[in-house]
């Protein structure tokens, strides 16, 4: 059987729309909301975050994360007293994960945070703090 020219252009078009309707059906099982909610307004806000990082890296001292074997510990500089603010563990691959707590350092300016709960996999440990009316910030990746 030999096929004209408007039966093969008819047979190509009818294969781009399956093609195509089948796309769409993959597309609506995919989620696809962005990691952080606010975004826009968080890209709007970088430059009081750049000042915070430059004032962390300013310090003589700067705040360690590690990796523990019972947890993730935060070694916060000798010499800022009285440091508050919050700690935030970020799971880049599912926002559902997420989680923050208070700083809340002992008298070594330690702090260790129990990860036998977590998932394993790669987590940012993102740490904002006040300390001294001076705004600080540091994030470090951290594997479990």
């Amino acid at each position: 059987m030999k096929l004209n020219w408007g039966t093969s252009i008819a047979i190509i078009y009818g294969l781009f729309a399956i093609t195509m309707v089948g796309f769409v059906i993959k597309s609506k099982s995919i989620d696809h909301t962005l990691v952080v909610d606010d975004y826009y307004a968080k890209d709007l806000a970088y430059q009081q975050q750049y000042d915070k990082l430059t004032n962390s890296q300013a310090l003589a001292n700067d705040l360690k994360i590690s990796k523990m074997t019972d947890g993730v510990q935060l070694l916060f500089p000798t010499d800022i007293q009285q440091s508050s603010g919050e700690i935030l563990f970020y799971r880049a691959d599912d926002k559902s994960k997420d989680f923050s707590l208070k700083i809340a350092p002992d008298a070594q300016g330690q702090q260790l945070v129990p990860t036998d709960q977590l998932t394993p996999g790669r987590w940012t440990v993102k740490v904002d703090w006040q300390a001294g009316g001076k705004p600080f910030y540091k994030e470090q990746v951290v594997i479990l």
